[in-house]
């Protein structure tokens, strides 16, 4: 049992507290735990240290990564007073605790220079925050870039979508803070054994949430169609294991794709997808003795690589679908061997 001094100094600590956030209200934030309501909502563009006080040589908290969130409490010159999400990894909602986590770290108050930071009512910050987003995603495929980049550009993209709704580069932000974190998804899952797995409802799945989502709010837009693109990921088989069904069903879903979505920029691609796996039938039902099936298979193939001929004669995946149709006209193996 707590002692009455004890208690006193909670209460008093307890009074402090509540005197110092003036009956501030709190608001949900996506990447962490909330952050009060105190002023504008802003973001940092680069890695920036956060201080006790406005000095750059008091002691220092900790440092925000570029796209997290933060509420501006008040400023003193170049420095701002913030209340800011720290750089806990964003999780995976499907993991989260049904009763919550009571070890989440809450959002830190200290001082940082107010040139790294990117309030939400700037003007065109839109352009901002998509040009510093695009920067960081382009140095997460650089070996050399920084190790976080490719979650600094979602962070940032999603600030873009949070803070200008409206923007016209809403859509774009959506999709590519979608896509990063589902390529992430993919590159994770793909370690476990069930990738493995013919079947795809025995794998893991990528979560689909985020990109549904852009499905239902921008309906028939290119950020759609490439959202579109993605989910099928979660359908196609992990392994063929020598299974004509596989590739067969495979090609039928980048066949169905190209004929939902014609305005994609992923058809050409979606199409040579489905050839390449026509072939694959081919080899695998002419080696099974079953030659009308894999006579069937060419003439698919045929007839894709004609459409990809007149509707985008200069494609690099009619070229690629030519040459498929080339090496099944010779007898030249496709699957199961590179060689002779």
């Amino acid at each position: 049992m707590r002692s009455p001094r004890s208690l006193l100094l909670l209460l008093a600590a307890v009074s402090c507290l509540a005197c110092a956030a003036q009956n501030i209200a709190t608001k949900p934030s996506d990447d962490g735990p909330p952050l009060p309501d105190a002023g504008p909502l802003a973001t940092v563009l680069v890695r920036t240290p956060i201080y006790v006080t406005a000095d750059p040589h008091a002691q220092m908290l900790t440092r925000i990564q570029a796209g997290r969130e933060m509420v501006v409490a008040e400023t003193n010159g170049p420095w701002m007073r913030v209340f800011a999400n720290t750089d806990a990894p964003t999780e995976d909602r499907r993991d989260a605790p049904m009763l919550g986590d009571k070890n989440r770290p809450v959002p830190v108050t200290g001082w940082l220079l107010s040139k790294n930071v990117l309030v939400a009512t700037t003007p065109e910050g839109d352009q901002v925050l998509m040009g510093q987003a695009a920067i960081l995603e382009s140095l997460a495929a650089d070996a050399r870039g920084p190790r976080d980049a490719g979650q600094a550009a979602r962070l940032l993209y999603q600030r873009l979508l949070e803070f200008y709704p409206h923007s016209a580069l809403a859509p774009e932000a959506a999709w590519r803070a979608a896509d990063i974190r589902w390529q992430f998804d993919k590159a994770d899952l793909q370690q476990l054994p069930s990738a493995k797995e013919k079947d795809a409802y025995l794998r893991e799945q990528m979560d689909e949430t985020e990109m549904r989502k852009i499905l239902h709010t921008w309906p028939g837009t290119r950020q759609a169609d490439l959202a579109a693109w993605d989910l099928l990921d979660n359908r196609i088989c992990g392994s063929w294991q020598g299974d004509p069904r596989c590739p067969s069903k495979e090609a039928a879903l980048y066949e169905e794709y190209a004929t939902a979505h014609p305005k994609s920029p992923r058809v050409a691609e979606a199409l040579y997808l489905a050839a390449y796996r026509m072939a694959v039938v081919h080899d695998m039902e002419a080696a099974a003795g079953e030659d009308k099936r894999a006579t069937d298979a060419i003439r698919e193939v045929e007839g894709i690589r004609e459409f990809l001929g007149k509707n985008d004669p200069h494609s690099d995946y009619g070229a690629r679908t030519a040459a498929l149709v080339y090496a099944l006209r010779h007898g030249i193996v496709i699957y199961g061997s590179d060689s002779e």
